[in-house]
């Protein structure tokens, strides 16, 4: 086993109390083989220490490869430190990561958790980055897998954030616009919401547009952030 594996597991180990454990199977509704884990700020204490003692100023492809390992090794927790630590890297970002990412994504994304966050600390970044890799991600919306459709959206929050991609995000939400599956309605209503914060008239027009054709789950989800007046405008 690679030695900065068997250090963080031994940092794990370190803070493996009662108090710093949360029990994640109420943000789940799929039922979790463990479902009690440590806390998100203390991961991300144990992943920031070990980040700045082993792998910063490591190249790049070392600290991907060694993400594969962590990722491969199966080991608890090991996708978030995988996804944060290769977020680290965002600066370095090239097309030819894409086929890695997309890979991690189709192998080691099991729940919505794990999907948004390698959406958001990786995969967004890289196709804000190279926005023509957006091609690449809309073979998702059609995968059999909810967790690939669900990241055809997710990944472009990050764009939509930087007032990029909104024609992208259009596309995505008319592809999953009546998918059955809630994390994906939840996750392209979430786009929606995200977009229009920078884009207010354009996506309530899209919203009005489609109202009758999305899910309710969608929906309220995409004017969320809007008045009380269009939010009921928009659900009447």
């Amino acid at each position: 086993m690679n030695a900065i594996i068997r250090r963080l597991q031994q940092d794990i180990a370190k803070v493996d109390r009662p108090e710093n454990r949360i029990n994640y199977q109420q943000f789940f509704k799929e039922k979790l083989e463990n479902p009690t884990g440590l806390k998100s700020a203390v991961l991300q204490r144990v992943s920031k220490e070990r980040f700045k003692n082993d792998i910063k100023g490591r190249p790049k492809k070392a600290v991907l490869d060694l993400c594969d390992e962590i990722l491969a090794s199966g080991m608890r927790y090991g996708p978030f430190f995988a996804f944060e630590w290769a977020s680290k890297l965002q600066k370095e970002f090239a097309v030819g990561d894409f086929p890695r990412f997309q890979r991690w994504l189709k192998r080691y994304v099991d729940n919505w958790g794990k999907c948004d966050h390698l959406c958001g600390a990786v995969l967004g970044p890289l196709v804000l980055k190279y926005p023509d890799l957006v091609a690449r991600t809309h073979k998702w919306e059609m995968s059999k897998s909810r967790w690939l459709r669900r990241a055809a959206a997710v990944t472009l929050i990050v764009p939509v954030r930087n007032r990029a991609l909104l024609d992208e995000v259009f596309k995505v939400a008319e592809v999953l616009l009546k998918d059955e599956d809630d994390m994906v309605q939840k996750g392209y209503g979430w786009m929606l919401k995200e977009a229009s914060n920078k884009f207010p008239n354009e996506v309530f027009a899209y919203v009005m547009k489609h109202r009758n054709e999305m899910p309710r789950t969608a929906l309220r989800c995409a004017i969320e952030k809007y008045p009380q007046a269009k939010r009921k405008k928009a659900m009447g």
